[in-house]
């Protein structure tokens, strides 16, 4: 089996690859369409991205098992030691709306947490990564969760939807909200320090999530369900019930405002 840097420098690679793809796509006006049944937008930009990693990844890791946002799944992913799970582009609404704060997020599973990850910006010159215990990384720099201990004011990625107070049973907490259109920058950025809390209250696909929870977790930081469950990647239904990201003291703070009540929600 290969070492969690080996795959690291895989998916390093390939992220290069598809940022290279999605600026030669990018305010080109790439034919798209929604995918219906709320899943959003897709461009041809997406299915290049991913037909490139797909056969970049899978030929250089052919034992490893494969989930991906536009591939169709196939459950012997389940049965794989190891797993890809990759968005190639996420954030797609603001690639085709010109913003630049889209990204390609990958990694490797196994046993259901990641091992390796990679965020990559590439409008922004930004490339995130991390493997297990080896600590997460934006450059030379090592990343660590904001030290903010306090609800009250604390910097938070979070929809102005997901403040209603049919979410917080325990009182609509005083956040500081923010905004950023990619779920994986988003993570990113609690991995940085840059913001001290990420939120999501509705049903959340691992392919958005699962490389940014590498990041937080390896720069100190805790991410649950929004129950406060431990997520596990790679399962049947390829989703968790909600994300919460913060420093353990201020997901505490955060979750005594949920009352450790898991409520499932699709925003669509």
């Amino acid at each position: 089996m290969q070492a969690p840097e080996a795959d690291l420098a895989l998916l390093l690679d390939a992220a290069e690859a598809a940022g290279e793809i999605a600026r030669r796509h990018f305010g080109e006006g790439p034919k798209s369409w929604d995918k219906g049944s709320g899943q959003g937008p897709v461009s041809e930009a997406d299915l290049e991205v991913n037909a490139m990693l797909g056969a970049r990844l899978r030929d250089a890791r052919p034992n490893y098992g494969w989930l991906s946002e536009e591939s169709e799944d196939h459950p012997d992913r389940l049965i794989r030691d190891r797993v890809f799970i990759i968005d190639p582009i996420d954030g797609t609404r603001a690639f085709l709306d010109g913003q630049t704060g889209f990204a390609h997020a990958l990694a490797v599973v196994e046993g259901g947490s990641p091992i390796a990850a990679v965020v990559h910006l590439p409008m922004l010159d930004l490339t995130y990564r991390a493997t297990i215990g080896g600590g997460a990384w934006l450059g030379d720099q090592r990343l660590r969760v904001s030290e903010c201990d306090t609800v009250a004011g604390a910097r938070a990625l979070i929809t102005r939807t997901q403040m209603a107070s049919e979410y917080w049973p325990g009182g609509v907490p005083a956040l500081d909200r923010h905004f950023r259109t990619s779920l994986a920058w988003r993570m990113a950025l609690i991995a940085e320090g840059r913001y001290d809390a990420m939120i999501t209250l509705r049903k959340t696909w691992h392919w958005d999530t699962v490389a940014g929870a590498l990041l937080i977790t390896e720069a100190g930081g805790i991410v649950s369900t929004g129950g406060g469950d431990a997520v596990t990647y790679n399962t049947i239904d390829p989703f968790s019930d909600g994300i919460i990201a913060a420093s353990p003291a201020l997901h505490a703070g955060l979750m005594s405002h949920r009352c450790w009540q898991s409520r499932s929600r699709d925003e669509g």
